[in-house]
């Protein structure tokens, strides 16, 4: 991929977490893009990620949800104001209301896509609109909302932060 993932435009203070922080040694680091109206994601379960043998452990399968859905949302906000993603001030969602229906087992052992649509912005509410495939099978379904973090939190995180 030529672009830069969204996460990547997390300002540092924002950039912990766990499912998509570029900071965080331990977490996923997943990473997002635009592909036309849709944002996509691809990750690789390790063979930790286990529930039963050959299928991947649902918590997972709904981080990835979460953390893809919180990244289109920040991108989507971009998009709505028609600006850069490395504006300021900077965009960062968190999750209001996270619904996933597992479909279908998910195999371990291959890469996962995951696909996100914007179904509203609604000022500081942004609702996704997700699933995961695997092998060209729909095996998740999520619904995200999620909200702005207030400019006067980022403002407070940014004077804490130790230089």
């Amino acid at each position: 991929m030529t672009q830069k993932p969204f996460q990547d435009y997390y300002p540092d203070v924002l950039a912990h977490c766990y499912g998509c922080g570029k900071l965080n040694e331990h977490g996923h680091q997943i990473k997002s893009y635009w592909e036309g109206e849709e944002s996509v994601c691809h990750f690789m379960p390790r063979p930790y990620h286990i529930a039963i043998p050959g299928y991947v452990y649902g918590g997972l399968l709904a981080s990835l949800i979460d953390c893809h859905g919180t990244g289109t949302a920040a991108a989507a906000a971009y998009r709505a104001e028609n600006r850069a993603m490395d504006t300021e001030p900077a965009f960062r969602f968190l999750t209001a209301s996270l619904h996933v229906d597992y479909l279908k087992p998910t195999p371990l052992g291959i890469e996962l896509e995951i696909r996100g649509k914007v179904k509203e912005v609604k000022g500081r509410k942004i609702v996704i609109e997700e699933w995961i495939v695997a092998n060209g099978i729909n095996t998740v379904r999520g619904e995200l909302v999620a909200v702005q973090v207030p400019e006067e939190m980022v403002e407070e995180l940014l004077k804490a932060k130790p230089d």
